[in-house]
């Protein structure tokens, strides 16, 4: 009977297992990469760059783009590179810290988007406050928070769930590490201190959730106030982008942990856990330039210049 201090490895949920497919799943895992990488990649650039979106929406997507990158950096290249090798293994050190960075950096996500409905509030709600309310000082203490309480809580749920006895085995039913799955190999009723940490957590998701819900609906109500149409159309231009990006992610994350057990099935489980965990990241670009002019703006002068920057760079290296 083996225990967590003498496992070297855990073997990952294999996608497919002849070859050919295998090279399928790594050239698609790759196009969705790079275009995560790519779309917050010139987020963060334009955000950085263009002193027009130096102001507190933008900073906070910006944060949103590193920890998006993060994230699907996390999981991906880990996958592909399996792919590639024909192998289902990674280490435990490597898994361990699977674990703990998609704690961080998914539970900064949800923290930075629970910010950024407050800065939405204020400033559709709270117009003449906004600039007191939402600082500079104060906006790097609210990411700081986001940052800091999601790192906290990643490595009370890391060390919680590795200092727990596994002696099930070590085939994990996920094509990544995940808390849920670690669990299942679990031989003592010492994983009861992980789920209670876990129903803590979720609690405190709940109520960043209803803090959100509630905070659209006085935005709304404001917004529907608002005389003119144009007025109207400019303040649900700058809303409906982040309500988007908070459908998105709660909605994958509740479909794959609290479906009903009569849904679930190996192949479903695993293309909800993609939806979640990969087309986020990927999507989230998109969906903030889509009706975003200024940040469109900013886009198309960071991929301008790129160009204008490699044209130079090939022509003096032709002379």
């Amino acid at each position: 009977m083996s225990n967590s201090s003498s496992l070297n490895e855990f073997l990952l949920l294999a996608f497919v297992d002849t070859r050919e497919l295998q090279l399928l799943h790594f050239s698609l895992f790759l196009g969705i990469y790079l275009a995560a990488l790519l779309g917050n990649g010139l987020i963060i650039t334009a955000v950085a760059c263009d002193h027009r979106l130096h102001t507190p929406m933008y900073f906070f997507l910006l944060n949103l783009s590193v920890l998006d990158l993060g994230s699907i950096s996390t999981i991906v290249p880990k996958s592909m590179a399996n792919f590639l090798r024909d192998t289902r293994a990674i280490s435990y050190s490597g898994c361990a810290a699977q674990i703990f960075l998609l704690f961080f950096l998914l539970g900064g996500e949800y923290c930075l988007l629970t910010v950024m409905a407050y800065d939405r509030f204020v400033a559709i709600c709270r117009p003449l406050h906004y600039g007191t309310l939402m600082g500079t000082r104060a906006c790097v203490r609210m990411a700081a928070a986001a940052w800091g309480g999601s790192f906290l809580n990643a490595v009370l749920h890391t060390g919680n769930t590795f200092c727990i006895p596994l002696c099930k085995g070590n085939t994990v039913d996920q094509f990544f590490c995940e808390v849920p799955q670690i669990l299942k190999l679990s031989c003592s009723d010492s994983y009861l201190r992980e789920i209670g940490l876990i129903v803590f957590s979720l609690c405190l998701v709940f109520l960043c959730f209803v803090f959100i819900v509630l905070s659209y609906v006085q935005i709304f109500t404001a917004v529907l106030r608002i005389p003119s149409e144009q007025g109207r159309h400019k303040a649900f231009s700058t809303c409906l982008p982040h309500l988007a990006m908070v459908s998105l992610f709660v909605s994958t994350i509740i479909f794959a942990y609290m479906k009903p057990p009569s849904f679930s099935s190996p192949a479903l489980d695993l293309v909800v856990t993609v939806l979640y965990s990969v087309v986020p990241p990927t999507m989230n670009p998109l969906i903030y330039s889509m009706r975003n002019k200024e940040l469109k703006d900013a886009l198309r002068k960071v991929i301008s210049w790129t160009f204008f920057s490699s044209g130079n760079i090939a022509i003096a290296l032709h002379k």
